[in-house]
């Protein structure tokens, strides 16, 4: 494996193409959903472009909140996230028929770092159950803020865990680049060293744990 160099400008627009992978889907929906009442007299068809419309608003916003604190700066140096903000954003994203997620962690405020990172761990616990399952938070504090712990699991059948994210976390690569697919994973791994935590994998059958824990 080599080590990922990755200039400023390619790892914005990396992130920037996945932030709008992300969106495209449902804002796409609701420009079809447009379409339909404009050139539908049916009431029935009519009714379930208006649905259609509202739950793609929906969706395209849950995603939008979510990157805006997994991926934006979300304040000045040193600035702090409140945990129920999070929590809110992690199940608006997560909200739909094949996943679920658990949250259990009390609502306090932690470094943006932290709280970054605990949310792209989420997203690579996604890729680690594509069939669908129930995604679990645990946050274990610590003494201080120093020795605050995140584990975050994922139950599904055919858990695995995601292709390349051991290494991409731990900034490397076959190639010694990365694409679009690897970006989160790779961006996970730069906001872990920078909030003071290293992360590790785990499989065991259908369960896949993600653990981040102070650096040594």
């Amino acid at each position: 494996m080599t080590s990922v160099n990755l200039d400023a400008l390619d790892l914005a627009a990396l992130l920037c193409s996945r932030v709008c992978h992300d969106v495209i889907s449902p804002v796409g929906a609701i420009v079809n959903g447009l379409e339909v009442l404009e050139d539908e007299d049916d009431a029935s068809m009519k009714e379930f472009a208006l649905d259609l419309i509202k739950k793609s608003a929906r969706q395209a916003s849950a995603r939008l909140q979510f990157a805006r604190l997994a991926f934006g700066a979300a304040g000045s140096a040193g600035a702090e996230i409140d945990l129920g903000d999070a929590e809110q954003v992690a199940k608006g994203f997560i909200h739909d028929d094949k996943l679920s997620l658990g949250w259990n962690a009390e609502r306090r405020l932690l470094p943006k770092n932290k709280v970054k990172l605990l949310l792209n761990l989420i997203l690579v616990a996604t890729n680690a159950i594509p069939r669908g399952g129930r995604i679990t938070v645990d946050i274990d504090f610590g003494a201080s803020t120093a020795e605050t712990r995140f584990t975050v699991t994922a139950q599904g059948p055919q858990a695995r865990i995601p292709v390349n994210a051991q290494e991409l976390v731990a900034g490397r690569s076959a190639t010694g680049e990365v694409d679009a697919h690897g970006i989160q994973a790779f961006y996970t791994g730069l906001v872990a060293r920078a909030a003071g935590l290293d992360v590790s994998f785990a499989i065991d059958g259908d369960i896949v744990t993600i653990s981040a824990d102070p650096a040594v």
